[in-house]
């Protein structure tokens, strides 16, 4: 059952976020391909991986950076560092890919550790205002979790490290969009806020 729409005078930022939710769903297409391109070739090499992540990662984090200069409200500072974070992993991974498995693991625990935490602060920032905040807590904790399992254990086989990387990014991707359409739905309830 849904919970109703949050009353009017909502904080800026959500109104903003609101009203660019079509960055979510593209964030959440993202992951999904991803995930399915894992998937679907399980035999990737750590080289291959990287770079696919690296790609991924940096699409990732141009869509945080976009939303965090565009974005309106006093928290777009999260966004612009959970994009830099992004950028800047996707762009490690992408350069050096011959680098070892356990750099890239804990590249990719890093930035899904910092991205988690970003949006579980997020979700409980803003419980009271969105429809669903817990698409976002849940994604967020997700990332965090996916994020410091890699840290703590960088040396996980190859296979065993593409699944997880795969699962955590469709189902990410999915609450991902489950969180745009809540805020889509806030925003056509919303005309002009």
């Amino acid at each position: 059952m849904n919970r109703p729409l949050p009353p009017i005078g909502l904080p800026p930022i959500l109104a903003s976020l609101s009203a660019h939710w079509g960055w979510l769903i593209a964030r959440g297409i993202a992951a999904i391909v991803f995930g399915i391109l894992a998937f679907t070739l399980p035999g990737l090499t750590v080289l291959t991986l990287a770079i696919v992540w690296g790609a991924y990662a940096i699409v990732d984090g141009a869509f945080a950076l976009i939303y965090g200069a565009r974005g309106g409200g006093t928290r777009r500072w999260t966004y612009i560092v959970v994009g830099l974070i992004g950028v800047i992993a996707g762009l490690v991974a992408f350069f050096w890919p011959g680098e070892t498995a356990i750099v890239l693991v804990m590249i990719i625990g890093v930035w899904a550790f910092f991205t988690g935490i970003f949006e579980i602060i997020y979700a409980i920032q803003y419980r009271h205002a969105i429809a669903h905040p817990w698409a976002v807590g849940i994604s967020g904790l997700l990332s965090a979790a996916v994020g410091f399992f890699l840290a703590l254990f960088p040396g996980a086989g190859a296979l065993s490290l593409i699944w997880v990387i795969a699962a955590y990014a469709v189902l990410y991707g999915f609450l991902m969009i489950v969180a745009a359409f809540q805020l889509r739905r806030w925003h056509n309830a919303h005309p002009g806020k």
